[in-house]
């Protein structure tokens, strides 16, 4: 497989011995330090900024292409070029912001030499460089946070992820008014989702794109093996890895301008809700999925939230699933007991569900399970109350005839919804209104 563009350092690198002393002794040996931070010297040419006239350089590649490191450089090198600029960072959360754009491991401070280094004020959420420039930080989730600011570049990480991408994104834009030229970075790992859509077809956005592959200089090898061993040519593969931009499969169950029709920010009072709940085959492995679903005074069905956790012990679990009947006022709660059978209800009465618990047995397929909870999405019967990225990427990964071809191993927030839906819709308990005995 092609290396790809290759960076000055990797071809000094590259060069026979005699070469590369050569190279070394015609450095200034004290400033040869300042090569680990001299990003132009470590950046293959695909990760430089785009020499065309843009707005947006919209970077949209597979895992480990070195989005983040790129995005940040240039943020970097403009911080430090010019002490009146006023940036924006924003993440899916204010958590995801911090972790990676601002302490991750190729997040702005770990990047910048000492003296240029920025200081973080988390109570403030902002970054202050030593000259003066500034850079806030912002949650997508938030998008009213955006009004009101001002900025001269921004950085938007994982827009794809973004779980309110449209108004996140404008609220954005109407923020870049300062200076001649404001300036976008967007990065993401391709989904086909509205915002990612709209960039595509947008002018003044530059667009990068790039496999995980092109930056195996700076990746496991046994990484690198074990993620090709999994995926694959594989659909999930070909979008986390090769950074390819994929419609909906052929045949999927759901298609995402579906769910984008069935999309009700605004529901009735609910008549009734239950959680659907698939729980993991064992501790650490895959999530628990915990979905939140109700039928309102309309007789239609609302998915009113994603609650499902990961890595987390049978207890752990539990007390989500619990959690998440209580915050709902669910009156019942759905969960599959393939996997430990009566083991399942004994763990969320441990935990305190106090709602009666339905265990469900799968006897047929998921696909064969999820085909007559995706009609009532054709139907008009069912709606999502709001964006639930990793909810929707799994539906759309269940194709018709019984394959999978979504995130991860298992569709487990779709088995969880399924679950749900046929509670509420497809079954004696969804031809009427129910009264709960208090």
């Amino acid at each position: 497989m092609s290396c790809g563009p290759k960076s000055e350092a990797e071809q000094i690198a590259s060069l026979p011995l005699e070469q590369r002393l050569a190279w070394m002794k015609g450095q200034k040996q004290e400033t040869l330090w300042e090569y680990e931070y001299r990003w132009r010297f470590w950046a293959r040419r695909d990760q430089l900024p785009p020499q065309d006239d843009w707005r947006t350089w919209f970077v949209m590649a597979g895992r480990g292409f070195g989005k983040t490191r790129m995005a940040a450089e240039y943020i970097r090198a403009a911080a430090e070029a010019d002490g009146s600029l006023r940036i924006a960072l924003v993440a899916a959360t204010l958590h995801e912001a911090r972790t990676i754009m601002v302490e991750g491991e190729s997040g702005l401070l770990a990047i910048a030499p000492d003296e240029d280094r920025p200081t973080w004020e988390p109570s403030l959420k902002r970054l202050v460089w030593p000259n003066g420039a500034i850079a806030h930080v912002f949650a997508a989730s938030e998008p009213e946070a955006m009004r009101g600011p001002e900025h001269h570049l921004a950085w938007a990480d994982e827009i794809a992820k973004w779980d309110k991408g449209i108004d996140a994104w404008d609220n954005l834009m109407m923020t870049m008014r300062l200076g001649e030229n404001p300036r976008i970075v967007a990065t993401t790992t391709p989904r086909a989702v509205a915002l990612v859509r709209r960039l595509l077809k947008e002018n003044g956005v530059a667009i990068t794109r790039g496999a995980m592959a092109t930056n195996r200089a700076n990746l496991p090898d046994n990484f690198r093996a074990s993620m090709q061993e999994i995926y694959g040519s594989s659909r999930i593969g070909r979008q986390e890895l090769l950074g390819e931009y994929l419609e909906d499969a052929e045949d999927a169950l759901w298609a995402r301008d579906l769910i984008e029709k069935c999309r009700q920010r605004v529901v009735p009072e609910m008549l009734r809700v239950v959680i659907g709940v698939d729980p993991p085959a064992s501790a650490g492995g895959d999530a628990c999925g915990i979905i939140a679903v109700g039928r309102g005074a309309d007789c239609k069905a609302y998915v009113l939230a994603d609650h499902s956790v990961k890595g987390r012990s049978p207890e752990g679990w539990a007390r989500a699933v619990a959690a998440a009947a209580l915050a709902w006022g669910a009156d019942r709660v759905v969960a599959e007991a393939n996997n430990g059978g009566d083991m399942v209800v004994s763990t969320l009465r441990a935990a305190d569900v106090a709602m009666p618990v339905k265990k469900v047995s799968a006897s047929r397929g998921k696909v064969a399970r999820a085909e007559p909870v995706a009609a009532l999405y054709e139907a008009g019967k069912a709606f999502h109350a709001d964006c639930f990225p990793d909810l929707e990427d799994e539906l759309c990964g269940l194709i018709s005839g019984g394959r999978y071809e979504g995130p991860g191993r298992s569709p487990d927030r779709a088995d969880a919804l399924v679950w749900a839906l046929s509670e509420l819709m497809l079954g004696k308990s969804g031809k009427g209104p129910r009264v709960r005995a208090l």
